[in-house]
């Protein structure tokens, strides 16, 4: 009997339609409609948390006449800027560093009590001393939200380097491969996956202090934009601003999850 192959629809329902999925869309129906409810009956005092409809007419006016100046495709669009940029050039610093702490014992004793030190600091601590240095302006934020995703990327490259078999190293070598070979053909695919999870970690820690990067001579910004906000008790502003900001770092992570799996198909494989 001849097989009839499944159309776009059948695969496209098979592959996303999950119970996951389901389960997913679950909680976040009963979160908004819990939402619709505390605010529709008055438990909440709607200055402090608005209903779901006017945070979306904040969303619309945002959009059409924009927020002090700027229409919210750039205030995102600015942040973003700001995101990206500091987490490429911490995971181009931190892999590196990760990999050669992770190999090296003097490496990781030298550098280790650096990261340590400075990674529990508190945010705006550190972002009062980057101002002395680099000034009010987009280097100082740049700076503040580098050092922030950077230790995450370091100490999870690290350990994912230390936690290889040193008998794959081993085996590799005795088939002739050089340093190089090893990193690229051992080291690198075996650790990726961890690396991965620390890349996911540091994109999360940069967008816990953008809101402290840009509250300091900001004009546009997400994070400007929810702290302006507060300040005149624009909560619908701030909530949509927290959605907007949320729903960045979601994509953001599942585009990172694709391009992991893209280059690691054997771990995508071991999750179907």
């Amino acid at each position: 009997m001849k097989q009839t192959r499944p159309t776009f629809a059948e695969r496209l329902k098979e592959k996303y339609l999950t119970r996951s999925t389901y389960l997913s869309m679950t909680t976040v129906i009963v979160m908004f409609v819990a939402w619709e409810f505390v605010t529709a009956t008055g438990l909440a005092n709607k200055l402090f948390l608005p209903a779901p409809e006017a945070v979306w007419r904040a969303f619309i006016k945002a959009i059409v006449s924009g927020y002090q100046g700027n229409t919210l495709q750039t205030h995102v669009g600015v942040s973003l800027l700001r995101i990206l940029v500091a987490f490429f050039a911490a995971v181009l610093v931190g892999i590196p560093l990760g990999i050669l702490m992770g190999l090296n014992r003097d490496a990781r004793a030298l550098l280790s009590p650096i990261i340590e030190f400075y990674r529990p600091l508190p945010p705006l601590g550190l972002y009062t001393l980057l101002v002395m240095w680099l000034g009010i302006g987009e280097e100082s934020k740049f700076a503040l939200l580098f050092l922030a995703g950077l230790p995450g990327i370091i100490i999870t490259t690290t350990q994912a380097i230390w936690s290889i078999p040193p008998i794959y190293a081993r085996a590799a070598q005795a088939l002739g491969a050089g340093s190089w070979d090893l990193i690229r053909h051992v080291y690198l695919p075996a650790a990726g996956p961890t690396i991965l999870a620390g890349m996911r970690i540091s994109l999360g820690f940069i967008y816990t202090v953008l809101v402290a990067a840009e509250i300091v001579a900001a004009t546009a910004g997400i994070g400007w934009m929810i702290w302006d906000a507060a300040k005149f008790l624009l909560s619908d502003v701030v909530i949509m601003g927290l959605i907007v900001l949320g729903l960045t770092g979601v994509a953001l992570d599942m585009a990172m999850r694709k391009i992991g799996d893209w280059l690691m198909p054997w771990e995508a494989k071991t999750k179907q």
